[in-house]
């Protein structure tokens, strides 16, 4: 049976290219092209994965992406956009997105970062078996269990993804080393993955905000000027 992938997208030029370059690379395609029907959409396709644009009639992208993490729907959402600031593509990801693309994009492009979140998924997926028998840990003042996927700071909880999950771990086992960016990528996203460092950078803001360790200077996750971070020790 094909990967069914569910595309939102309201330009009736762009949705129609979608289509037919997923189609050419053996996907199964359903197609939306209404945020207010793209919830639907969702439950009715069971997707595996959900190519968003973010400027839709009816209901924004990132409102569809916040409303689909708190509904505790898990499926990747790889965004599109015609914004090139970086506010916009962090707001996307804090909303819960796996990704984002700017348009304008390659076809080549976009596949690959398709195929490396399939990938990414399947990958999670298998590990979650294992993390569930993974031990509590501690960064800082807060609790990090992977058998929940939660973060504790005193009374206040946060929901962590697979992948925070994983990076955080990693972190945890490697105290006061200094890890590059180029590795953090290739231990948590993998050797296929085929997006920038600028996405584990802004996956370390949003960590950073869960941990408690947002303020104007980190204390638990540091960055290590032209290198990448490191977890302080203690």
């Amino acid at each position: 049976m094909s990967t069914r992938i569910l595309v939102v997208e309201d330009d009736p030029h762009i949705l129609l290219g979608l289509e037919e370059v997923l189609q050419s690379d053996g996907f199964e395609v359903a197609v939306c092209n209404r945020g207010d029907q793209a919830l639907a959409a969702v439950a009715r396709q069971q997707p595996a994965l959900i190519v968003l644009d973010v400027m839709l009639p009816g209901l924004s992208g990132y409102d569809i992406c916040k409303q689909l993490r708190a509904r505790k729907v898990t499926t990747p959402i790889l965004m599109l956009t015609a914004k090139s600031q970086e506010l916009d593509k962090v707001v996307g990801l804090d909303l819960g997105a796996d990704d984002y693309v700017t348009k304008p994009f390659g076809v080549r492009e976009l596949l690959a970062r398709i195929h490396a979140l399939l990938r990414r998924t399947a990958g999670e997926d298998a590990g979650k078996a294992s993390a569930a028998s993974a031990e509590p840990f501690t960064i800082g003042a807060a609790t990090i269990d992977p058998r929940t996927y939660q973060v504790r700071r005193g009374k206040a909880v946060e929901t962590l993804t697979a992948k925070e999950v994983k990076l955080l771990q990693y972190f945890h086992a490697h105290p006061g080393e200094a890890l590059s960016r180029d590795r953090l990528l290739n231990e948590v996203w993998g050797y296929g993955y085929y997006g920038t460092t600028r996405t584990l950078d802004q996956v370390i803001v949003q960590l950073r905000k869960k941990l408690g360790d947002n303020g104007g200077e980190p204390k638990c996750l540091l960055t290590v000027h032209g290198v990448g971070y490191r977890l302080a020790n203690g």
